[in-house]
Parts: C-alpha cells; structure tokens; sequence
C-alpha cells in the first residue's frame, strides 16, 4: 500500500480520542511532508541530531515528539522548539530540561518512561522511582516543565498476553499518579501492538513502520 493508503488505514483504527505520533525517524523529510500534507501534525523522532535537521525544513505547525533515549548535554540542541519529550528517564534528565526550558521562557511537556518490559535492553524508570519523581514534581521542584503522562514500551514478544499484562501495569500506575494530580497522556503501543495497548488504555501510540513502511530509499 502507498503511504497515504496506509496512514488513512491506520487512522480508520484509532479512536477519535487517540493521539498518533507518526514516527517518522530515518525517513526523509519528503516523506514527512506528505503525511503532513495529509492532515498528520504530531510526529516523533528518535535521535536530537536527526530531529534538528528536520525541524528548520518542515512546516512550523508541527508538535515535535522526542520518543528516543536522551542525553542530557543534548537537550540544548531541542528545547526551543520540541513540544514534548516522551523519554525522560532519570531525575538528572527532567532537571536539564526544567533548566533549559527557563533559558528558553516556556515549559516542556514530558512523559515519565516507564520500564515494564522484562527485556533488559529497555529504558525508563523503576515504578518507585517513577512514583517518587512525580511527587517531587508536584511538590513544584521542576517550575518549567509538565508532566502531561507516562510512556512504556512492551517485550518485544508474540505473546500478546504478556505484552498486554505490561500495558495494564502502566495503566494502573497511570491511574494512581492521576489521582495526585490529573494527568492527559498514556503512551504506549507501537505498530505491532498499538490495538493491544488502545484496549488497555492508552491515548496515545507511536507508529512508524506501519505508516512509512520499512525504510528503503536511496541516498
């Protein structure tokens, strides 16, 4: 199917209250381009680098969504303009980017990650630590940034039982913190499990392959 056919499919699946973050890493800015031009407005880089040299080609309108592993001598480079930061993993992190966002006179959006996947490789938080941060943060530790929700990524597995367990875990912790404070996001699936995660809670998924397909272009 062609791109248009494909983001049009996966739009048919998703409820009207699901936010989608197309993830458009590797994909060049053409591609981007057209989905943009089909009505797409949030997309979702993995790398500072390559959604820095995006950013200054593509439509102003569009809400950047870091979904990658972050540094933190690489927030600089993003905090003008990205307007939500899916990946913060560690205390060290969310205090770079309350830093940054006051240089810039704005708040950042960031999801708290979350590690429920039992694969080692995986990052994010541990559920005390998860707990822990956010109560630092509504206590007002961190002024300039706003923690919209949570995000996690499953096992990479068949075994959609087991995928499905992890989202429920996400969700309840989601629900838990909301009940501190109201949170608006919970991100989780992707283009392999983003149907799972929709029924387990989630209202916001991040799809790349299924919209873009593999990549395969020539340089």
């Amino acid at each position: 199917m062609s791109i248009q056919e494909n983001y049009n499919h996966i739009k048919s699946q998703l409820p009207a209250d699901v936010q989608l973050v197309a993830v458009s890493k590797t994909h060049p800015v053409s591609v981007i381009q057209e989905v943009y031009d089909l009505g797409q407005r949030v997309f979702g880089e993995n790398k500072v680098q390559e959604m820095m040299e995006k950013y200054p080609q593509l439509p102003k309108d569009i809400q950047w969504h870091l979904i990658g592993h972050l540094q933190t001598n690489k927030v600089k480079y993003i905090a003008e303009f990205v307007e939500t930061i899916q990946s913060v993993d560690s205390e060290k992190l969310l205090f770079e980017i309350n830093k940054e966002a006051i240089k810039h006179n704005r708040k950042i959006k960031v999801l708290l990650q979350v590690k429920i996947a039992e694969e080692d490789t995986k990052f994010g938080l541990n559920i005390p630590d998860a707990e822990s941060l956010f109560k630092k943060y509504v206590d007002g530790e961190f002024p300039s940034i706003e923690i919209t929700g949570l995000m996690g990524m499953a096992t990479f597995t068949d075994n959609k039982e087991q995928v499905r367990k992890e989202f429920l875990t996400l969700k309840t912790i989601f629900d838990e913190l909301n009940k501190v404070k109201s949170l608006e996001t919970l991100s989780m699936g992707m283009s392999d499990d983003f149907l799972i995660a929709i029924s387990c809670g989630a209202n916001s998924v991040r799809v790349g392959s299924a919209i873009f397909g593999r990549r395969d272009y020539s340089q």
